[in-house]
């Protein structure tokens, strides 16, 4: 038998056994890396605010992301292979759900052969399973991605907040919601059907615990109403009733978009929210999306003088569409002026001429405003990038 195939049995036997299937991630890593010949294998995760890569498994040190080769490998989900400190080669794997940037690996090797790199990626790919499998429920990964205290109003609203990125080849929607451990009544919501990408960006009124109730109850109301196949109407519909009905005082704004992805056609119903922005070829393109509002969700729905209005537009292929909150455009600079929307679409315009993922421009654009005005109130981001049509 090869050495090849000696690994391979190895893994596949460790994966064939169900007892494996409830060992801890450190005990996985070790067993799994002994099997493929690679040695000191470490995971990394990004912590909650994608600024640094913080040890998993292992014993090292906290990577920056901005400024290390394993942040490289992160930020572009690409492998970089580096000398090691005592001898060999190490090589930084990018950890991905899906579209999901969760962290890095580190694989120890004397040379990185083909077979090598081939168990070093399987590896990676059952790592990224395994983080994603048991993240929901494991407080060590939590804890060791959290960097401060989070408060109670910032702890409620992200038990409901989806993945910040999700995707397929065909499309990617991805989100950051800043200050990361103080957000009130911002929140985002984007799903994927076989058809259809569910976008959703929302701001409840308030910055307390009541902001954040409403913002929960709109996410489980659109929720409710999506999987039972309700149109963009009846969504809303849904929302303005759980609010009325539940929280009759408070009200909260956003978008929410149903993308066709064998088309492209993109509708929308804004509810008393900041249009969303249509980026093409690199530029903007501007009042692409701006229509007249509808009233706010919950009991100012009453001031509509008709039903909600939909509205459709049909994306080009590369298309990227920003939808956002006001603390993303009103925070002030550290000189007192406004960050401002021309500010803010500059930097998204610049990011996709300079060929930068959306998840990657989205992350550097929430650390400028973040460094730059402090952020004092919620500032929200969701952009969506459709790619191509379905085959």
């Amino acid at each position: 038998m090869t050495m090849s195939a000696s690994g391979e049995d190895l893994l596949a036997g460790f994966l064939a056994e169900p007892a494996n299937a409830a060992v801890d991630i450190t005990t996985a890593v070790e067993r799994c890396s002994k099997a493929l010949g690679l040695h000191d294998s470490v995971v990394y995760l990004t912590d909650l605010e994608q600024r640094l890569l913080v040890p998993l498994t292992g014993h090292g040190p906290e990577l920056d992301i901005d400024g290390s080769l394993a942040g490289w490998a992160c930020r572009t989900r690409s492998l970089r292979v580096e000398e090691a400190k005592v001898s060999g080669l190490k090589a930084w794997l990018p950890l991905v759900d899906g579209a999901e940037r969760l962290g890095v690996v580190g694989v120890l090797c004397p040379v990185l052969d083909p077979v090598l790199l081939r168990r070093a990626r399987a590896l990676a790919a059952l790592l990224a399973m395994m983080v994603t499998s048991k993240r929901a429920y494991k407080e060590t990964f939590v804890r060791r991605t959290h960097t401060e205290a989070m408060q109670l109003p910032a702890e409620l609203l992200r038990a409901f907040l989806p993945p910040r990125t999700i995707g397929t080849p065909h499309v990617v929607s991805t989100a950051v919601l800043e200050p990361a451990y103080e957000i009130a009544g911002d929140g985002f919501d984007h799903a994927l059907t076989a058809t259809t990408l569910h976008a959703s960006i929302l701001d409840a009124m308030g910055h307390d615990l009541a902001s954040v109730l409403a913002a929960s109850v709109t996410l489980a109301a659109c929720r409710n109403a999506r999987r039972t196949g309700a149109d963009l109407p009846v969504l809303v519909d849904s929302v303005d009733e759980a609010l009325s009905r539940w929280l009759p005082e408070q009200f909260c704004t956003g978008v929410l978009a149903q993308l066709d992805l064998a088309h492209g056609v993109l509708r929308w119903i804004n509810c008393g929210h900041p249009a969303p922005l249509l980026i093409r070829a690199g530029a903007l393109v501007p009042r692409a999306m701006e229509r007249e509002a509808d009233p706010p969700m919950g009991s100012l729905s009453a001031l509509a003088s008709g039903p909600r209005q939909v509205q459709e537009i049909t994306l080009e292929r590369g298309d990227r569409v920003l939808m956002y909150t006001d603390g993303a455009t009103e925070s002030r600079m550290r000189n007192g002026t406004e960050f401002g929307l021309d500010r803010f679409v500059d930097y998204v315009v610049r990011a996709a001429a300079a060929g930068e993922v959306a998840p990657e421009a989205l992350r550097r654009l929430i650390h400028s405003l973040s460094e730059n005005t402090g952020l004092r109130d919620d500032a929200n981001i969701l952009m969506f990038e459709w790619k191509e049509s379905q085959p």
